[in-house]
């Protein structure tokens, strides 16, 4: 890898958060809080993973929801073209599932309204509450392949109870990708106004997960192709 490019995709990232770069792109008409590097990656994962499910903690304004939702479409239209086949657009099998502590009502309504809702699936109650954690659980026995994405709370505690309830349901060849593990790269008190920062991210879950996980291991290829991604070390294989 290019160090120096490397530094600079650091320093980069470093100013990107501090002016919300992420907070100025959509996907299909509603606002995503993602990276356009991190969106890229989550394409080409669903597209060489080809997953059945895909779990999401964290919603916002569902623009990931619909991201995900569009990456299965894209993929069932494929396979019915390969097979030819027919679709059924109200009622497709490939499904999202987004759990988030606060749907608001407005963000609802649009997700409810948007082409990719028949997709869709959405619990609304903390990620780590233990009805939740069985509502996903009972959720995910319908399917074989299934991708997980932590965006949530952010905190070391938070996170960490959220790998332990969920990335056991990810298939193996999948992958658990864990958001915001960049927090850890940051220097202290960039995040003054929230509860998680340098030492309790994340990044630090990641690091105590896979202590006693040893099923999965940290993709570092797919940093080494990008560089730019609020997710270094939070791209989890499950390799068996």
């Amino acid at each position: 890898m290019n160090t120096r490019l490397q530094h600079l995709s650091g320093q980069w990232l470093f100013h990107a958060a501090q002016s919300k770069y992420e907070y100025n792109f959509s996907w299909m008409g509603r606002p995503i809080i993602h990276l356009p590097q991190d969106m890229w990656i989550m394409a080409d994962l669903v597209w060489h993973v080809q997953p059945d499910l895909i779990i999401e903690t964290g919603i916002a304004h569902g623009g990931s929801l619909i991201l995900s939702a569009s990456l299965l479409s894209l993929l069932d239209y494929c396979n019915a073209q390969q097979e030819q086949a027919s679709l059924d657009p109200n009622n497709p099998f490939r499904k999202v599932l987004g759990i988030d502590i606060d749907i608001r009502p407005h963000n609802r309504v649009a997700i409810e309204k948007h082409p990719m809702f028949p997709r869709i699936e959405m619990i609304e109650g903390s990620s780590i509450d233990t009805t939740v954690i069985n509502q996903v659980k009972s959720f995910a026995r319908n399917y074989d392949k299934v991708m997980l994405f932590l965006d949530s709370h952010h905190t070391h505690e938070h996170v960490l109870a959220e790998l332990n309830a969920y990335a056991g349901l990810v298939s193996r060849g999948s992958y658990c990708v864990v958001f915001d593990t960049g927090i850890e790269d940051l220097p202290a008190g960039s995040c003054p106004d929230r509860p998680w920062g340098k030492g309790n991210n994340p990044k630090t879950a990641v690091w105590e997960f896979l202590k006693t996980h040893p099923e999965f291991e940290i993709d570092q290829h797919i940093m080494e192709k990008v560089l730019l991604s609020s997710a270094p070390d939070g791209f989890l294989k499950r390799i068996k």
